[in-house]
């Protein structure tokens, strides 16, 4: 008989903290069959203990976690227990609950193996607050913690109830793109298209049609009328990026646009109209092209009606933690991943960047630092070597000499505990053996010629 089910009179001291605790507790024997389930993880699952025991973990216990990304089936292949890892689960009434898993081997009174225990954790509060918290924080899928964000963050609601022309100012990189979506999802037009052009992406003559539109005969090669993309935003926002690249020439058509609200497609004499609310954004000094006559003055004045400047990420970098976690949650829910997180040391070295490209560059670092994680968390060894070869010397000063140095003997010893075997000795330190070898090569170690491959560790 399962302690979980047996009499109350009889149950032990243990029996009785396992029920009185709020965590589900399930044990599982060597054939992956329920021994064991908690009061708690009945209430969590929704599955009661009578029609959990016996079964099969996986269908009781329906999880991301299960299959390959098992911690219970790596605790028992390992000996090593899994502490804190993040997943979810789905109850008997089809909820999705986000949880935390612990997992550890059973023994029986005389230290033999019988399966696996596994503690899990209802998050939902937790994530919960989490979300009211960052609400705080974020406007759309905007996230920032910077007093001028906010700034920015405020004046967006009546921004978006207005039909005028926005203007988006900043570096390359600064996110002026999910700013004009932003302003799309909150508007009256939010029910249309968002149909974003890059200006500088095309050559005038494709610009235009791109545009307007053509209509069938305008030139060799148009057999068919195309539509525009300012017709195609019609009900919703067209977003034009990078217009202080456009002609003199193409910013007459534009700025009839603007103040008429029609156009003519290439080849055609009837003239269409739309309704597409105009955004628009340059990293350009537009100041600058007007005294140079590149760019229209009274164009400027038609699209300059309301002006946000984006502050770059360097000026930002209070926001670079909540950044990272968001890219990390975002990548983690594409590949169906579990990193999770960043180290303080990693993140100390992003801090101490001055990010030319801005949020794009840290988001291309952080995708890469993804894929050669792995799992756990993203360290220094996974960021690109153009930030930790370029780091100021005194970033880290003794405290990095002194944590390299206890890292070459962590790994010089755990070789040695391990005869050599380089696949055990990462199983030890709790890393993967490419990992291993990524930190020997940066730490100057050079491998060991005899691998262990033989012992009976690996």
């Amino acid at each position: 008989m399962s302690s979980s089910t047996k009499n109350p009179a009889t149950r032990t001291p243990t029996d009785a903290i396992l029920e009185s605790i709020s965590d589900g507790v399930f044990t599982v024997d060597l054939e992956w069959r329920v021994t064991s389930f908690n009061r708690a993880a009945e209430e969590i699952t929704g599955v009661p203990r009578s029609e959990a025991i016996g079964r099969l973990c996986s269908e009781v216990f329906r999880s991301s976690l299960c299959g390959d990304n098992c911690p219970l089936q790596d605790t028992l292949a390992s000996g090593r227990p899994r502490i804190g890892t993040c997943g979810y689960i789905i109850t008997a009434q089809g909820e999705r609950i986000p949880i935390s898993v612990s997992t550890a081997v059973f023994r029986d009174e005389n230290g033999q193996v019988m399966g696996g225990a596994e503690t899990f954790r209802d998050l939902s509060e937790i994530d919960a607050l989490k979300r009211e918290l960052e609400g705080r924080y974020h406007v759309g899928e905007l996230f920032s913690r910077s007093p001028r964000m906010h700034k920015l963050f405020s004046m967006l609601p009546a921004i978006a109830a207005s039909p005028s022309t926005v203007l988006l100012t900043g570096e390359t990189g600064t996110g002026k793109e999910l700013f004009a979506r932003t302003i799309h999802s909150l508007s009256a037009h939010a029910g249309g298209p968002f149909i974003a052009v890059n200006c500088a992406a095309l050559p005038d003559t494709l610009l235009e049609s791109e545009l307007f539109g053509v209509k069938a005969g305008a030139y060799t090669g148009a057999n068919r009328d195309r539509l525009g993309r300012f017709a195609q935003a019609r009900g919703g926002t067209i977003f034009l990026d990078e217009i202080g690249e456009i002609s003199p020439a193409l910013q007459v058509r534009l700025l009839r646009v603007l103040q008429e609200r029609t156009f003519e497609p290439l080849g055609s004499s009837r003239t269409e109209s739309t309704d597409a609310r105009v955004i628009v954004a340059t990293n350009r000094n537009l100041a600058e092209l007007i005294r140079a006559g590149d760019f229209r003055e009274d164009l400027y004045y038609r699209i300059n009606v309301i002006r946000l400047e984006l502050p770059p990420l360097r000026e930002r970098k209070d926001d670079l933690p909540l950044l990272v976690e968001q890219f990390i949650r975002r990548l983690n829910r594409i590949q169906g991943r579990t990193v999770t997180g960043i180290s303080t040391e990693a993140l100390s070295l992003l801090m101490a960047h001055d990010w030319p490209g801005n949020i794009r560059e840290l988001e291309n670092c952080i995708e890469r630092a993804f894929v050669l994680c792995g799992e756990g968390r993203i360290d220094i060894d996974h960021l690109p070597d153009e930030l930790t070869l370029l780091a100021p010397r005194g970033h880290f000063g003794e405290g990095r000499a002194m944590h390299d140095m206890l890292d070459r003997q962590a790994i010089h010893a755990a070789l040695e505990r391990n005869d050599f075997n380089r696949l055990a000795a990462a199983r030890e330190l709790g890393i993967h053996k490419t990992t291993l070898f990524r930190r020997m090569k940066r730490l100057g170690m050079a491998l060991p010629e005899r691998d262990g491959r033989s012992s009976p560790k690996e």
